[in-house]
């Protein structure tokens, strides 16, 4: 009796680990096509600048994170084969992402859905779908698995995420609003150009080129004194591309309405504060090294300028910093072909205040352009002066945080997935 029910059972045990066998690998499967399109959804989303090139960068992010061309890309069934390619008996799609205004046209219902319903200026958010055939062992005995594979899906949204209160990595040019009372864009008005220049005591200086009006600026205090470059290295590198990566959040990142409020640089050189306000017309050392790191954003000269030998190193500094990719003069932000290294991200605050404390109120976003009368910016201008176009929030941060309750409906957020 014992033999028989063996006998009985072994077709069973047999036919639940074949069951096991398979299932296991179509979950493998699923999970790595989610993955791939996780980060295709990801690349795809950083690249979503409002600009008309905007879309076709980021479909190109996206494909080189399933083929960059050195074999490296997501892959799927035990990372064997290519996905959006064929291998063998087994096909895989992989279509251009679909790109959106909304998250929840992104995000939807529709799990087949996928055609772009906004233009590349518009698009915010991303959805990519990926299918692939995935071979079948023991299953492919039955009658429902005689093709001897089966279809999976793998599905991600990604896109540009709400406000946030915290931004790392941006510039630390404060700015007071034209109008506080716009919480949308602070009195600025998109595609106007403004002449950014050192806060200064005595005659305001002019504007520089086609800017409608002056916006004085501060520097606030994000000085490392555990980094082992000097100050004017320090400022030279924030002005070449943003805040320093560092391990003290305080130190890389701003937050709005902090309670701490936010200080000018304050590192002492020469026995006075080397970004306090001067006599117009005298520019702050600090506010000259970090024009002399903006000039690498626009320059297509390796050498340095004369007024910037003052920093320390500067030719070893300049080499790793190349120019945008566009360093054309530009009156409408959507022709815009470059990096984004010439988006400069500046904290508005309630009002500037040299000596005392500032209340950050939200973030928004310039690009900068080459100087009229000096065809790039120019770091030995006494006004510490450079103009930038305003576009408001365009541009997805890299790094930031949503910590706390800054209450902001408008301003730049960093790329998240969404579903």
């Amino acid at each position: 009796m014992s033999i028989q029910f063996l006998v009985l059972m072994v077709p069973v045990l047999f036919g639940m680990m074949g069951f096991a066998i398979d299932l296991g690998r179509l979950y493998l499967v699923r999970g790595e096509l989610n993955q791939a399109a996780s980060s295709m959804a990801l690349a795809a989303a950083a690249k979503l600048n409002g600009t008309a090139v905007s879309a076709d960068d980021a479909t190109l992010a996206a494909r080189l994170t399933i083929d960059g061309g050195d074999g490296k890309g997501n892959k799927y069934n035990f990372g064997s084969l290519a996905i959006g390619a064929s291998g063998g008996t087994l096909v895989s799609e992989a279509p251009d992402p679909g790109y959106y205004s909304a998250a929840a046209d992104a995000i939807g219902e529709d799990q087949n859905a996928g055609a772009s319903t906004a233009g590349a200026t518009d698009a915010k958010h991303v959805r990519v779908n990926i299918t692939a055939e995935a071979p079948l062992t023991f299953w492919g005995f039955l009658s429902l698995g005689q093709s001897r594979k089966a279809t999976i899906a793998g599905r991600a949204s990604a896109g540009m995420s709400a406000p946030v209160c915290t931004a790392c990595g941006i510039d630390p040019f404060v700015i007071a609003p034209i109008d506080v009372d716009d919480t949308v864009d602070f009195g600025f008005v998109a595609g106007s150009l403004y002449t950014l220049g050192s806060q200064c005591t005595g005659a305001a200086p002019g504007v520089l080129g086609a800017s409608v009006a002056r916006v004085p600026y501060l520097l606030i205090d994000r000085f490392d004194d555990t980094s082992l470059q000097d100050e004017s290295q320090q400022l030279y590198r924030i002005g070449a591309q943003g805040l320093l990566p560092s391990s003290t959040t305080a130190k890389a990142c701003v937050t709005i309405a902090s309670a701490d409020g936010e200080q000018i640089w304050s590192v002492v050189n020469g026995g006075t504060l080397s970004a306090a306000p001067l006599a117009c017309g005298q520019v702050p050392p600090a506010a000259r090294d970090v024009l002399c790191g903006i000039y690498t954003r626009l320059d297509q000269n390796v050498t340095p300028p004369a007024a910037c030998s003052v920093v320390t190193e500067v030719e070893t500094l300049a080499a790793n910093y190349t120019p945008d990719r566009d360093v054309t003069t530009l009156d409408d932000y959507t022709l815009y072909t470059g990096n984004t290294r010439r988006v400069m991200t500046f904290p508005v605050v309630d009002a500037l205040n040299a000596g005392a404390a500032m209340t950050v109120l939200g973030f928004r976003q310039f690009l900068i352009q080459p100087n009229p009368d000096d065809v790039v910016t120019n770091p030995a201008d006494t006004n510490g002066r450079f103009i930038a176009l305003y576009i408001g929030n365009k541009v997805p941060l890299k790094q930031g945080g949503f910590g706390g309750t800054c209450g902001v409906t408008s301003g730049p957020g960093k790329v998240v997935l969404l579903q």
